[in-house]
């Protein structure tokens, strides 16, 4: 199997100012295609550090990719690294400056600015990928048989390049092995249990198909991953195996085909011709956000509210002023009130409701910091639960409840077939 090393340029990946989504990104493309990612580097843009790095990488991988540190000016640190590292030199590309005159033009820049052609200064024995997207072209070079690429540090750049030119120039490049992956969703048995219960089947596996085990939250995907050669005998392949798993652990499955909870709640949403809303107050907005996010969601997510203060309760979702003073704002009856009163509101089949306090400080009604209660409603049923997650930060407390209410939903829906 090809090997591939990823590196990252940039002090603000360093300093913690900008999360590295491309990263993740590239490795799940050069998974698709039979390309395993052994390592990934987050380095500074420094010549030195940026040389010393493909060096280490060149040992062990066949494909090397940079993203990031690719500057508008002829000093930037990445052509020059990798200028030296290939004994090569920086010249004018006719080529991409034409490009990037093109390019400019189309966004009614008629004058190229002396620091954008300097864009179109690269390595003179590289290859260039444009950019349709953005400045900085993508610069391929080569050791051998071993190839580096170097992309700029924009996601929105990275994704087309990778995508659209680099992936199509491995496959044909190298004589790749697929590799496809499936993903089982086992909810209700701790991890070490499940083990113990699939052990024979796992032990049983083709020598093409590994097993990885992948906790979410209270949920784990198994991950089922075949390498081969032929993509239809490994899908049927995958198939199989995962049949074979039902008869051991069918209860506790709730989906084989989608990975992210929130598709399989859609998925199942969309089957049963069921809408849903949400009434949220902790979580802010979370939970919405995650129904809404799969394709398709307009047909079952019919609209959610944030009533955040303890008044817009009372007055959105009609919570009684009494239940309020009776049990506080974060309680279970509440919770119960916001998820009649959202149903009421929206019309749906299914409503979810959340009130509880992220933190930093206590709730207005002395409840501690990380105590949520959450209603599912179904129709005229309802299940009321409670959480306590103290250690959890603001934005991952809203996540992993919206992430845990959502599983809920699914396991409810499943188990009323």
């Amino acid at each position: 199997m090809k090997k591939a090393i990823l590196i990252t340029i940039g002090d603000e990946i360093l300093s913690g100012n900008t999360i590295d989504t491309n990263s993740n990104f590239i490795a799940t493309e050069l998974k698709n295609i039979g390309i395993q990612v052994s390592e990934i580097f987050t380095i500074s843009d420094e010549i030195g550090k940026i040389k010393s790095t493909l060096q280490l990488a060149f040992e062990s991988a066949d494909v090397v990719i940079t993203t990031g540190g690719l500057g508008p000016t002829r000093d930037d640190k990445t052509k020059k690294a990798l200028a030296e590292f290939f004994n090569d030199e920086i010249a004018l590309d006719e080529v991409t400056f034409e490009h990037l005159k093109k390019y400019m033009a189309k966004r009614g820049r008629l004058e190229i600015l002396e620091r954008n052609r300097e864009q179109a200064f690269v390595p003179t024995t590289s290859t260039v990928f444009q950019n349709h997207y953005g400045t900085a072209p993508c610069m391929m070079m080569q050791l051998g048989e071993k190839l580096s690429f170097s992309l700029p540090g924009v996601p929105y750049e990275v994704k087309p390049l990778l995508k659209d030119q680099i992936i199509p120039y491995l496959k044909e490049k190298f004589n790749l092995n697929y590799i496809t992956s499936r993903i089982v969703s086992v909810v209700g048995i701790p991890e070490s249990i499940l083990a113990d219960r699939i052990e024979s089947w796992e032990l049983a596996l083709p020598e093409n198909l590994s097993l990885s085990y992948l906790p979410v939250g209270t949920r784990v995907k198994l991950r089922l991953t075949a390498i081969g050669t032929d993509h239809v005998f490994l899908h049927k392949q995958l198939e199989d195996e995962i049949k074979k798993l039902f008869p051991i652990i069918g209860e506790h499955i709730i989906a084989t085909t989608e990975d992210k909870i929130e598709k399989i709640l859609g998925e199942i949403l969309t089957e049963k011709k069921l809408t849903v809303s949400t009434a949220e107050s902790c979580t802010g907005g979370e939970l919405a956000r995650l129904i809404v996010s799969s394709p398709g969601s307009s047909t079952y997510f019919m609209g959610g509210v944030i009533p955040y203060a303890t008044e817009k309760k009372i007055e959105i979702l009609k919570v009684s002023q009494n239940t309020v003073d009776a049990y506080t704002v974060v309680s279970e009856e509440v919770a119960s009130e916001m998820s009649k009163g959202c149903q009421k509101m929206f019309g749906t089949d299914i409503s979810l409701s959340t009130t509880g306090v992220a933190g930093p400080g206590k709730g207005e009604d002395g409840k501690e910091v990380g105590t949520v209660y959450y209603t599912i409603r179904i129709h005229d049923q309802e299940k009321t639960s409670k959480l306590y997650l103290p250690h959890l930060e603001r934005s991952d407390f809203s996540y992993f409840v919206s992430q845990k209410i959502i599983q809920d939903l699914v396991e409810l829906l499943i188990n009323t077939q």
